[in-house]
């Protein structure tokens, strides 16, 4: 008798857990809410179309950038640390390439932060040289930045109980590798290392090449 109340008191713990987890699954608001939303018949649904101003006041489109792959980070000119940290990876992994590889990319910026966010402002931000070499900076209105976000899954809000100028924005730090018909290749999450990045990067460009 004794021994059967050690083993109840051993599984209850394992009952409690696994019943759990089957409510969890159970639940189609709770499945649908953790569905990783990348694929479906064969293709990634991130990126798409999108209409924005670059640095230089252009009103531009994603078919502006057809017929090279397109390295795409979010982000915003006042961020402190993560935004430029990450353009600097991105800038040391294309460093890496050859010169004819390196041309087929183009490094592009859209802001989460269209306030502040001017064509000026811009222009300033991406001609650092810590950042890649012709980095073509978006903005553009709310309803712009924000359609564009949604293609790509990019999630962004202004931080609460900040100053009306002086503020902080909580986004999704991550790079996209579109190819040159502007389909999701691949992402690298922050703090990527930037040769296995710049790997990657030679494998896709390499694999584009041969089969066009």
């Amino acid at each position: 008798m004794q021994r059967a109340w050690i083993w109840l008191i051993i599984a209850l713990p394992m009952i409690v857990v696994i019943g759990f987890f089957t409510l969890m699954l159970s639940d189609p608001g709770q499945r649908e809410e953790r569905r990783a939303p990348t694929r479906t018949s064969g293709e990634a649904l991130i990126g798409g179309p999108f209409t924005l101003v670059n640095q230089d006041g252009e009103t531009v489109t994603d078919a502006d950038f057809r017929g090279r792959a397109m390295l795409i980070y979010f982000g915003y000119t006042y961020c402190p640390d993560v935004c430029p940290f990450s353009l600097q990876i991105m800038a040391a992994a294309l460093d890496q390439l050859e010169p004819e590889l390196r041309d087929r990319i183009q490094p592009i910026l859209i802001t989460v932060d269209p306030g502040r966010d001017t064509v000026e402002q811009l222009a300033q931000y991406v001609a650092s040289p810590a950042f890649p070499d012709g980095l073509v900076g978006l903005t553009g209105t709310p309803e712009q930045v924000a359609a564009a976000a949604s293609a790509y899954r990019v999630a962004y809000r202004r931080s609460e109980g900040e100053a009306e100028d002086d503020y902080l924005m909580d986004h999704s730090s991550i790079v996209y590798l579109m190819d040159s018909e502007g389909r999701f290749v691949d992402v690298f999450t922050h703090g990527a290392d930037p040769q296995t990045m710049a790997e990657r990067l030679q494998e896709f460009l390499e694999e584009e090449g041969s089969s066009s």
